[in-house]
């Protein structure tokens, strides 16, 4: 009988027809909000977990502090409660109130403070005063590793080897990182489309770094091109998924949808896959949907 956590990946494929702009190319959704809490962020969070665990850095009854914009700490919060972890996420008071709500339910301890960038330095300082372990998922070589294990070698299955681009929001760029390492390792021509918002914009998954708060795992060798998304592209793509494709999801993948089917208007013919993140539940009390 599988437990909970070996339900973590394995997510569906689903072809794209109707907001497709080129029948000569065919556009796949994963649909990652098929995880068991929620998102692609599952995966992440039971790498990065389970191989601290494993190298003897954490153990059962430690206290983890993590700065989250909410699906990974929903994801650490799931699976924490299966190795008697102590969890306090740290999240910008502007998320969603089902987010806190969820993570509060599966037992964890939720700080809200203003901007990810503060919430990151706030759980960076509590980790260094020696008050709980960060897995610190911005420079935590487990988050890529879990799309290099898993992610990458399931598109690349299920494709049959077709794949000809990847597209995938970015925030701590573990997901389109670890995608890269494998399916470039099975097709150096495989097309990596990372996209971000353009100056303006705020969209909920998907970051436009600072500088200085970059995630250290991002390696920018290996993206072949970055795609500019705005606001009302993404706001618009995410309710067109869900009244015209039956896809409903959370706004970072309105704006990876928005980027594939921009390169399918580009490209003469191929098979584009781009990450689902998540759930549209998730945003109910936002005007995402309104």
């Amino acid at each position: 009988m599988a437990s909970l956590l070996d339900l973590v990946g394995n997510t569906p494929m689903v072809e794209l027809r109707k907001l497709n702009p080129n029948p000569q190319v065919k556009v796949f959704a994963k649909l990652e909000g098929n995880n068991p809490g929620g998102s692609v962020k599952d995966r992440a969070a039971l790498n990065m977990i389970a191989s601290a665990l494993e190298r003897g850095a954490i153990k059962p009854g430690d206290k983890l502090v993590e700065a989250t914009s909410g699906n990974t700490g929903i994801a650490l919060a799931m699976i924490a409660r299966f190795y008697d972890l102590e969890l306090e996420l740290v999240m910008p008071d502007t998320s969603t109130r089902e987010r806190t709500l969820t993570m509060e339910a599966f037992g964890a301890r939720v700080t809200l403070l203003t901007g990810m960038e503060t919430c990151r330095d706030y759980a960076e300082a509590k980790a260094a005063e020696g008050e709980a372990f960060i897995l610190n998922q911005f420079a935590n070589d487990d988050n890529w590793g879990a799309h290099y294990k898993t992610t990458g070698p399931e598109i690349w299955r299920d494709t049959g080897g077709a794949v000809t681009h990847f597209v995938s929001a970015m925030g701590t760029t573990g997901t389109i990182m670890g995608c890269s390492r494998f399916l470039k390792e099975q097709n150096p021509d495989v097309q990596i489309i990372g996209c971000q918002p353009t100056e303006e914009a705020s969209i909920p998954g998907i970051r436009r770094w600072p500088e200085a708060y970059l995630p250290r795992i991002f390696d920018p060798g290996r993206v072949d091109r970055v795609m500019d998304i705005t606001e009302a592209e993404a706001v618009s793509y995410t309710r067109r998924l869900a009244k015209e494709e039956g896809v409903f999801a959370g706004m970072s993948t309105g704006g990876a949808a928005a980027a594939a089917f921009r390169m399918a208007s580009e490209i003469q013919e191929g098979t584009i896959v781009f990450i689902a993140c998540d759930r549209g539940d998730r945003y109910l009390s936002s005007t995402l949907f309104g």
